[in-house]
């Protein structure tokens, strides 16, 4: 197998041999707008400010703290720069050497003393080592855990929480473990295979939450943070299609909560002592049909909501009480705004992140006494960039049902709109996860040369609330695939593109979508990409061996229900494959790939290759040491979205 991958790779560098320098050309376009020497915005959390720096010429970040008193002091002197800052963790040291390295963050313990940090050397996302690390000496302590998935500290700083995956990378099983100790206690197994379990410390510190969940349904426990007692408490008992999660304030607690009658979510409030019992819950944020509720933080004497309204977001902020007292939302007719929060839970400020296609990504922070806001730090794009070179609209496509599907577009302000542009038209649409249109400093090298992108905001996302994603899983996945070719149809019936200049792209999820469409209207693409796709669904989804198999049950169906079996097998895209002409495609992998396991891309490329009646460019590009989110350097990201984006204009 591996013979036959390093042939397939051997073709593809052999074709885009041709596009080399357009390939460099393009990866120094990308690298010449970003801040090679960078830091991100200090975060305070228990008297240390936290901050990363990436430096020019270096694959990885470096981690560094700042103990508050002193951080104060240097930064009023030299604010949005700090250096001198005590060290946690150099990537570029930990990766030197390895050919795939990530670092997947780290939890510092109550006293400051200790991190836990995740790594793995495969570029697998779904596989990790979880170490420990004196800060003060920076020397690793001998406890080593493999597999370890989410963590949380105990207030002694002396026992971690932490939960396992198993075989097919479900995380199942919860163990506390103090560090002196050779062996841990389990504290919870989840035994029905749809559902993960995961761990996490409260803001106000008193408890841990244990959390078991899937697509559909959930379920959460607690065990206080302090003292010996392991034996996890239940909040709620699982109740099929309600998914629900748990905020702690005062005495209270606060109750994020969904069900099939109340798709978008609600809030309410209980108190501690009675929370398993429904008649104790007030109502304090109703559910809106209109109003997607995305996430909630809740402090000391205010709460912050995360909501999404036709299709975007906006910060609203309540009193305790549940008052409205504050709004965060932009006059742009597309954008993206996501709440950051505050670790600390008497906190009077809140961060949230601002961003649309022609704007680049900013910070900032909210004074929720005062309802203002201030610019901490914005993106710094070099070259000549200008926002008011661009124009940023929304369109809408209407589906084959009719329903209007929206498509968020950029473009440069000078470009005629004569039906002639090549457009990138990207979609994903699965796991209700919504495709915010934000910026990019790789996607202006497309759209300075004269193409149009836009980004499908198809069904099986929840872009328009929690329905959205509804009508877009299970026997209604093909709306996903048939509002994409819409969209595709509309941006050429409006005068963007034709079919010529159109062009498609998506990535896991998304690589299925350009895997189902190029089946079903072949003729309306020129070229498409799919990024490390999920093409073999049917017989992938039958072996429950695999990984994650058995929780994708509650997004694609189980296949062995004979009517999930037809209908999935009716757009699996390597099952329909047939003769036919196809668009140009580039299809990529990762041999690392624990989600997405690189046979699926390379038997779709080869039964492709056996059948297709055209002329045209078929490659597969597989990583050999990376997993499913590609290449973990960020140098090596570059040149991989250099060498698609090659292939994509090559290909007119």
């Amino acid at each position: 197998m591996i013979n036959y991958l390093e042939a397939e790779n051997a073709y593809t560098e052999e074709v885009m041999q041709e596009s080399k320098e357009l390939q460099e050309q393009l990866y120094n376009e990308i690298l010449s707008r970003i801040k090679e020497d960078d830091q991100s915005y200090p975060t305070l959390r228990r008297g240390y400010y936290y901050y990363t720096c990436t430096e020019k010429g270096k694959q990885y970040p470096t981690h560094y703290r700042y103990e508050e008193e002193a951080f104060n002091r240097d930064w009023s002197e030299r604010p949005h720069a700090v250096s001198g800052g005590e060290l946690l963790f150099d990537v570029n040291q930990m990766a030197e050497g390895k050919s795939a390295f990530i670092f997947a963050g780290y939890a510092v313990s109550p006293d400051n003393k200790l991190a836990a940090y995740f790594s793995n050397e495969t570029g697998s996302y779904a596989e990790f080592s979880l170490r420990i690390r004196d800060i003060k000496s920076g020397k690793d302590l001998p406890l080593q855990l493999e597999g370890v998935s989410s963590l949380a500290w105990a207030e002694d700083s002396e026992t971690i929480y932490y939960s396992l995956i198993d075989e097919t990378l479900r995380s199942s099983r919860i163990f506390a473990q103090r560090l002196t100790d050779p062996e841990p206690t389990l504290v919870y197994e989840e035994l029905d295979t749809r559902f993960s379990c995961s761990v996490s410390e409260t803001k106000t510190r008193e408890f841990i939450f244990i959390t078991t969940s899937s697509s559909t349904t959930s379920e959460e426990y607690y065990l206080w943070s302090s003292g010996e007692d392991r034996e996890p408490k239940l909040f709620l008992s699982r109740e099929r299609d309600v998914r629900y999660s748990i905020l702690t304030h005062k005495d209270r607690f606060y109750i994020y909560y969904r069900d099939k009658e109340h798709l978008n979510g609600m809030v309410y409030t209980a108190p501690q002592a009675h929370v398993s019992d429904r008649l104790s819950w007030t109502l304090l944020v109703p559910h809106r049909e209109d109003v997607r509720l995305d996430s909630i933080g809740v402090y000391e004497d205010y709460i912050a909501l995360e909501e999404r309204r036709n299709g975007l977001t906006e910060i609203r902020i309540l009193t305790s009480l549940g008052e409205e007292c504050g709004k965060i939302h932009f006059p742009e007719p597309v954008y993206t705004i996501s709440l950051r929060g505050n670790s600390h839970y008497e906190a009077t400020t809140i961060r949230y992140v601002y961003s649309s296609m022609n704007r680049p990504t900013s910070l900032y922070e909210y004074d929720l006494t005062k309802g203002t806001s201030r610019l901490l730090k914005e993106q710094e794009v070099g070259g000549s960039f200008s926002p008011e070179d661009y124009i940023v609209e929304r369109q809408w496509a209407e589906a084959e049902d009719g329903t209007p599907v929206p498509i968020a577009l950029l473009y440069r302000r000078d470009l005629v709109l004569d039906g002639s542009a090549p457009t990138l038209l990207y979609g994903y649409g699965s796991y209700g996860i919504a495709m915010d249109a934000h910026f990019s400093v790789s996607i202006l090298s497309l759209v300075d040369r004269g193409f149009v992108y836009a980004l499908a905001q198809v069904r099986g996302g929840s872009d328009l609330g929690e329905a959205w994603y509804e009508e877009g899983k299970f026997l209604k996945k093909r709306n996903t695939f048939t509002d994409f070719i819409a969209c595709a149809e509309a941006l050429i019936q409006k005068g963007y593109t034709s079919p010529s200049r159109l062009m498609a792209m998506g990535g896991s999820a998304g690589g299925l979508l350009i895997g189902a469409v190029v089946n079903m209207r072949p003729d309306l693409f020129h070229a498409a990409v799919a990024q490390v796709p999920f093409m073999d669904v049917v017989t992938t989804m039958l072996d429950d061996t695999l990984p994650l198999t058995t929780g994708e049950y509650e997004e694609w169906g189980n296949p062995n229900d004979e009517e999930y079996f037809h209908y999935m097998l009716s757009y699996s895209p390597y099952d329909n494959l047939r003769a036919q002409d196809y668009p140009h495609l580039l299809v990529t992998g990762g041999l690392n790939d624990s989600q997405v396991l690189f046979h699926e891309p390379a038997k779709y490329v080869a039964k492709l290759r056996s059948l297709k009646t055209d002329d045209h460019i078929l490659l597969l590009h597989m990583n050999m040491d990376s997993g499913h989110g590609g290449a973990t350097g960020r140098y090596d990201g570059i040149r991989d979205t250099a060498f698609e984006y090659a292939f994509l204009i090559s290909s007119l």
